[in-house]
């Protein structure tokens, strides 16, 4: 048994020492990367350095990471609390056209956000009832609702816009057009070296965002504190890992999922409203304009761990690939065929996922539960 339990740590330490060492082999190709830009920026290392640093590339990534964060923090919330959500595509897409239509009809983004959240919340409970209620696979639920919105959604806009792709309604302000001192160019005092807030290298992208990318790390923050640190967040987990104890401290444990369910349903309406209205138009064509932003939202909380603050660092490491592939092709740099650039972002995934992931699923995630049972 001890040869067992000392062969076991052996191969943990191994595992840590060798993320340890890909960890230091990405930051010094990064830094060489930095060096070449300085050195020899005409060369094509230099400009694919130059566009991977670019303010463009980052804020790029922050605008691609909004609805795949919501999205993953609405997972964490079901998946902990034992409901497996597949469906965050679906609740993306319904919460998308949802949005921009009542963002057209009242007149306001902000409105718009608030439509899409209560769209994709009642789309979330009728996922609860069928699941926790009806005792339905929750995997087949899932798809239900994605295969449903999917649907439903370029229909309803093609019903009422006579068209799959809606007409563009007001989008929400980024900060420097606010107007807002020490951030907006030509607004402010001299700060940092002489550089406004907005026009700071790389990190000026911070500045230059929507609201609904600081909505994003407030709702990381608040959803780690949630988890962590409340009475809500000890019973979503108990309800995960062991639903009877649950249930044995007099606690409801359907309460708590339908609750951890329906707060999933809020955080992708945030997500879905927030992609639509950044463009300012639904786009129903094909997989529509969410085109697979839930199902990546999955593979972020697992490779976080379900934990919300390492599904945000997985959905940045996405969207940064996605938005850095995405200027390779624009700029064509180097010279590789635009459909293998297009993999860029899957196939590192794919790679950091086997390398680093090391996921627990909770104990009771998927399973059905009713008080008094054994």
């Amino acid at each position: 048994m001890s040869a067992g339990f000392g062969s076991r740590v052996r191969e943990r330490a191994g595992g840590a020492g060798l993320r340890l060492y890909l960890a230091l082999g990405v930051v010094a190709a990064l830094v060489a990367l930095l060096a070449v830009l300085l050195v020899a920026p005409d060369s094509t290392a230099g400009q694919f350095a130059a566009v991977l640093f670019a303010n463009s590339t980052f804020a790029s990534a922050l605008r691609l990471s909004v609805p795949i964060a919501f999205a993953a923090l609405g997972g964490i919330f079901a998946e902990k609390s034992g409901v497996i959500n597949i469906g965050l595509e679906g609740l993306l897409i319904i919460a998308a056209f949802a949005g921009i239509y009542a963002a057209d009809l009242l007149g306001s983004p902000w409105l718009g956000l608030l439509g899409g959240v209560a769209a994709s919340t009642l789309f979330a409970l009728l996922f609860a009832v069928v699941c926790i209620e009806f005792r339905a696979d929750q995997i087949i639920a899932g798809l239900a609702v994605w295969l449903i919105a999917l649907g439903l959604a370029p229909f309803a806009a093609q019903v009422v816009y006579g068209s799959t792709n809606t007409p563009r309604v007001a989008t929400f302000a980024t900060l420097p057009t606010m107007g807002i001192p020490v951030v907006s160019e030509g607004v402010t005092a001299e700060l940092l070296f002489g550089y406004a807030l907005v026009d700071l290298p790389f990190f000026g992208a911070l500045f230059s965002a929507t609201p609904m990318v600081y909505v994003m790390f407030a709702a990381v923050v608040a959803s780690w504190w949630t988890l962590n640190r409340t009475a809500f967040g000890r019973h979503v987990r108990a309800s995960g890992e062991n639903p009877k104890a649950l249930d044995t401290a007099g606690v409801s444990v359907s309460r708590v999922r339908y609750a951890a369910v329906l707060l999933s349903g809020v955080l992708c309406g945030f997500g879905g409203a927030a992609l639509s209205l950044s463009l300012g138009q639904f786009i129903g064509n094909g997989p529509t304009m969410v085109d697979g932003k839930g199902f990546i939202a999955i593979v972020a909380y697992l490779l976080g761990n379900y934990n919300a603050v390492g599904a945000l660092l997985s959905t940045l490491l996405f969207a940064g690939l996605d938005a850095l592939q995405l200027t390779l092709q624009a700029r064509d740099v180097i010279q590789v065929p635009n459909s293998l650039v297009r993999t860029i972002p899957y196939v590192s995934v794919i790679v950091v996922l086997t390398l680093f992931g090391r996921t627990r699923t909770p104990d009771a995630a998927g399973d059905h539960y009713e008080s008094g049972e054994e």
